[in-house]
């Protein structure tokens, strides 16, 4: 038996984390993501970096989204509170 890390939201799109793994692989996501916006008054003036910068935010984004998706229980769609 497989052991989810998100279950699924009851409202709405999406996932909420259900295990330490899943609250890891979040508070991992947010903090690159916060540490790039903290790093971006250093590269604005060098085109190199920002697309660097544009890449791996996209690659961090990407690869949380398909492992969230993976590891969600039922599997993401749009809820309204009356679903089983």
């Amino acid at each position: 038996m497989a052991r989810y890390w998100f279950r699924q939201k009851k409202f709405g799109y999406g996932a909420t984390p259900n295990s330490w793994q899943g609250w890891t692989l979040t508070i991992v996501s947010s903090l690159a993501v916060f540490g790039v916006i903290l790093s971006a008054p250093m590269i604005r003036d060098n085109p190199l970096r920002v697309a660097w910068i544009v890449l791996g935010l996209s690659v961090n984004v990407i690869v949380t989204v398909a492992v969230s998706r993976r590891k969600t229980e039922g599997g993401w769609r749009w809820r309204n509170g009356r679903d089983d």
